[in-house]
């Protein structure tokens, strides 16, 4: 049996092809289209799930898309009925509806002369959400929680998760929504783009939680664990506000009332203006009141539930700082947090949910790594060098081909230790917005000044975003605080305080990092590498950024030469090939 799984019409379109029951390939439209967070028809990652599995569009049994336009449909009514809001506002949300109901036309389309006999089904995107965290973990059950900006009429969802079934118990509906209030705060301090909270999650280390009792003006959390908005301060609800999703990277206008709140927290950032230190206070209070609610949440379902496992999904489980705290800041002992814990994992949950309900003898699918993307062999690696030769000797690189392992990652390793940046580009891509090994820009985590170095010669972006460390699984518990897998980057943990002179590059201000757990099981030569650098300096961590350069991350070899000759990289290597810059 063949599901394939959509996240379509909306920030990071992806598509995931399920076989039997296991996940086989997936991937994000982004890295096809290479324009960021892509939203729309997801049709050339579906033709590369379809093409690297040998299948065409007719052989596929079922297509999961991880929204229905036929749920929540009373609450919406009556909500227009009470609230008013414009009629634009109206028109767009209905419209986004339809387009929803009549994607499977927009499917065919894609795929001219093939013919789609797939059963579609609409699966609600908070259980879409749900089953890509419970569904794939590994726990016979679990609490489920999913905390998101959006998503057919709701916000968040809860339930518990047994087996193969998923009872979702309660919602938190439109317009109250912990992703659009990080989302206004992340607006407000002069960060437009979309997907753009993360760097305020990067910036609140460096402030102090100042406003955190304005913030509690704008959330208020609830005696059951909940939460609500204090709608003054938002227009989401009641505005036209400009969205865009068609076949681009979205838009989202300003989704706070401008008076409202500079009333509160004084003036907005205008573009352009210095980020000074009141920035950053807000920043950190904002994710305090975040890290307030959510823990909130998070105590009240383990009273209810009285299981110790949690399953984590949704757009805010992408909080990896707020992540790295439930242990200490709630009851359960034991998460898994998928890779894609936001929109694009959609793909993966729906699919999920299809299968379980199709198959029931199939043994349960554990998602332990990511590595389910595009990849490229020698002979493709070898046709393109070729192809390049004058661009590579234009810029005085040299070119050598390893027949052994252990010497490529001998030599890589000594590289780093060298200072030097290196391109990582080996087997199948990673799925979701992390770099996890095998496309990877890695560095030195001792050379405090490599941070600089990568800004300098790659990365060019703002100073106070941290680098991550890669570290193999069995050092955790000696170089950081909490002993817990971290297989995709979800989890930031504080470094041993002995430790961190010793890493400077990858310990951010507060002294966190946000690791990346490396398993010799998942990606052999990743951890091959690593142990090569601990046997030079004794450190079993590299830093790890991800492959690109203000675009999304390299997807094919081409791009990943193009980044390295476009940039100040020193080394690109290309599964066994290795360009180096003299």
């Amino acid at each position: 049996m063949i599901i394939l799984g959509l996240n379509a019409y909306h920030g990071d379109s992806a598509a995931a092809l399920v076989q039997d029951g296991k996940l086989i390939v997936a991937a994000e439209e982004e890295r096809f289209r290479r324009i960021k967070h892509w939203s729309g028809m997801p049709s050339e990652s579906i033709r590369w799930c379809l093409q690297d599995a040998g299948l065409k569009l007719g052989d596929v049994d079922h297509i999961a898309i991880n929204r229905n336009p036929k749920v929540n449909n009373l609450r919406r009514m009556l909500y227009v009925m009470r609230k008013r809001p414009s009629l634009g506002l109206i028109l767009k949300r209905f419209g986004n509806i339809r387009r929803a109901a009549s994607f499977e036309e927009q499917v065919e389309s894609a795929f001219p002369g093939e013919k789609m006999r797939a059963q579609v089904h609409h699966v609600e995107h908070h259980l879409a959400h749900l089953a890509s965290g419970f569904l794939v973990s590994g726990f016979d059950e679990a609490v489920c929680l999913s905390v998101d900006g959006f998503g057919d009429f709701a916000s968040s969802a809860w339930g518990m998760g047994r087996g193969r079934q998923i009872d979702i118990d309660g919602r938190v509906y439109f317009p109250h929504s912990l992703g659009v209030f990080y989302t206004i705060i992340t607006q407000f301090i002069g960060f437009p783009h979309y997907g753009d909270e993360y760097k305020v999650m990067g910036l609140a280390p460096y402030g102090e939680p100042k406003y955190l009792p304005q913030m509690r003006e704008i959330v208020k959390v609830q005696p059951d664990g909940s939460f609500r908005l204090n709608l003054k301060y938002f227009r989401h609800h009641t505005d036209d506000v400009h969205y865009t999703w068609d076949n681009c990277c979205p838009e989202v206008g300003t989704l706070y009332r401008k008076e409202a709140l500079e009333s509160l927290l004084g003036p907005e950032r205008s573009k352009g203006e210095a980020l000074e230190q009141k920035h950053r206070d807000i920043a950190r209070s904002a994710q305090a009141m975040y890290e307030e609610a959510f823990y909130s949440m998070l105590k009240a379902l383990h009273e209810k539930y009285q299981c110790a496992n949690l399953a984590l999904s949704g757009g805010c489980a992408m909080n990896s700082v707020a992540n790295g705290k439930v242990y200490l800041n709630s009851p359960f002992k034991r998460m898994y947090l998928p890779a894609s814990a936001g929109d694009a994992g959609g793909a993966i949950g729906s699919a999920f949910v299809v299968a379980r309900q199709m198959d029931q003898g199939t043994k349960p699918f554990v998602m332990d790594h990511a590595y389910v993307g595009p990849r490229s062999t020698d002979a493709e690696i070898k046709t393109l060098l070729d192809s390049r030769a004058a661009d590579i000797q234009a810029e005085g690189c040299t070119l050598r081909r390893f027949e052994d392992e252990g010497e490529l990652c001998q030599t890589t390793a000594t590289a780093i230790t060298e200072g030097k940046v290196i391109g990582w580009f080996q087997g199948r891509m990673e799925w979701g917005p992390r770099a996890l090994g095998n496309r990877s820009i890695l560095g030195d985590p001792r050379r405090a000044d490599m941070k600089d170095i990568l800004n300098l010669k790659i990365k060019r972006r703002e100073s106070f975003r941290p680098f991550a460390p890669s570290i193999l699984r069995e050092e955790v518990s000696e170089w950081f605080e909490q002993d817990d897998d971290v297989p995709f980057m979800m989890q930031v943990f504080q470094v041993r305080v002995e430790k961190r002179p010793l890493i400077p590059a990858t310990t951010h201000v507060d002294g966190s990092g946000r690791l990346q757990t490396v398993h010799q099981e998942t990606n052999p030569r990743y951890h091959r590498l690593i142990s090569a650098y601990q046997t030079i300096t004794g450190v079993p961590i590299l830093l790890n950024t991800s492959f690109n350069e203000n675009e999304p991350v390299v997807c094919r070899p081409q791009e990943a030469l193009d980044c390295f000759l476009r940039t100040k990289m020193d080394v690109l290597v290309l599964n066994d090939w290795m360009v180096c810059r003299s």
